[in-house]
């Protein structure tokens, strides 16, 4: 997997999750990685921006459903379509367990109540 679309993974769930620590690290790696600035606040706001493809789009709608996983419902046939559209079989799995794994370290920050680092 891109290490950008990797970044857009972790940022997504974060921000979701309103995990203050985890989003702060991440996005510095994220613009020390090379990615816009334009494109990492736009992360909010995926599906209206124009910066990001149809393969980047997939992976936000795939994150914001294993991130907010309804066990009633899973993940939409539609929204495991579309990822299935732009990625093999594999990938979807690799996807889905950096996916997990951030949520995972959400898990952790949020109750320990981690801060992120004060900068200049």
């Amino acid at each position: 997997m891109p290490k950008e679309l990797y970044e857009l993974v972790k940022l997504r769930a974060l921000i979701l999750n309103g995990c203050s620590f985890c989003t702060d690290m991440h996005s510095h790696d994220a613009m020390e990685m090379g990615m816009s600035i334009a494109k990492l606040f736009a992360v909010a706001a995926y599906n209206d921006s124009p910066l990001f493809t149809d393969a980047e789009r997939a992976v936000r709608r795939l994150t914001d459903a294993v991130t907010r996983l309804d066990p009633a419902t899973g993940v939409s046939d539609e929204v495991w379509d579309a990822a299935a559209d732009e990625f093999s079989e594999e990938e979807i799995g690799n996807l889905i367990l950096a996916i997990a794994t951030i949520n995972v370290w959400n898990r952790i920050a949020i109750p320990t109540q981690l801060e992120p680092p004060v900068r200049d």
